[in-house]
């Protein structure tokens, strides 16, 4: 191994800790196996059995526990309605970010559109909601979810983070802090570009 391989790998570990240093114990065990289940291969880095593959906590298949104490339930079949119960959203932007989230990594729909937030919500026996266009319209300025392209939207990257931190509300109160919500950034250049006509306006002839 050269200094530059190290170097690199270095800055592999030092990211993975980062990131997983915004989630609590169990979490952090949870994320790794997940991981190294996903790669196929053990905690001691040999080669997973072949049958071993999950890219989500959700669909992994129960394995016994590990030397982490981390073990994991038949998940492929967990329906929108035990989903949503199971992370326990509490508001409707919350509630928008787990039915983006079922229908990215249950429904092999990761772009989706107002109707389709809708209709899952009606199959998730949630409360309808007053307004889906405002509540999704919600999400998106909070930065929950991102534009996908043809009028379509997407889970942002910290908002998966946040969702599979639910219902634990600590570990995903500190990642909703770092979601910076979209419409700071335009309503301050709008400001700035009223201030700017403002300042250019011609004053008005005094009267003598």
């Amino acid at each position: 191994m050269n200094l530059e391989t190290s170097q690199t790998e270095l800055e592999v570990v030092n990211m993975i800790i980062r990131e997983l240093s915004h989630f609590g114990k169990d979490i952090q065990a949870r994320l790794v196996q997940t991981v190294a289940t996903f790669l196929k291969v053990d905690i001691s880095g040999s080669p997973a059995s072949p049958g071993a593959t999950a890219p989500y906590p959700h669909r992994l298949k129960e394995t016994e526990s590990s030397a982490s104490g981390v073990g994991f339930s038949e998940r492929e079949d967990l329906s929108p309605k035990d989903f949503l119960l199971e992370k326990e959203p509490r508001t409707n932007h919350e509630r928008v970010a787990c039915l983006g989230y079922y229908l990215a990594h249950f429904r092999d729909t990761p772009h989706f559109k107002t109707l389709d937030i809708s209709k899952l919500n009606t199959e998730a026996a949630q409360a309808k909601f007053t307004n889906a266009a405002v509540a999704v319209k919600e999400a998106t300025r909070r930065g929950v979810l991102v534009p996908a392209g043809k009028g379509k939207k997407q889970l942002s990257a910290l908002a998966e983070q946040y969702v599979q931190a639910l219902p634990d509300t600590e570990a995903a109160k500190k990642i909703l802090k770092r979601i910076k919500p979209a419409r700071k950034k335009a309503a301050s250049a709008k400001e700035g570009q009223t201030r700017a006509r403002s300042e250019r306006k011609p004053l008005g002839k005094s009267k003598l």
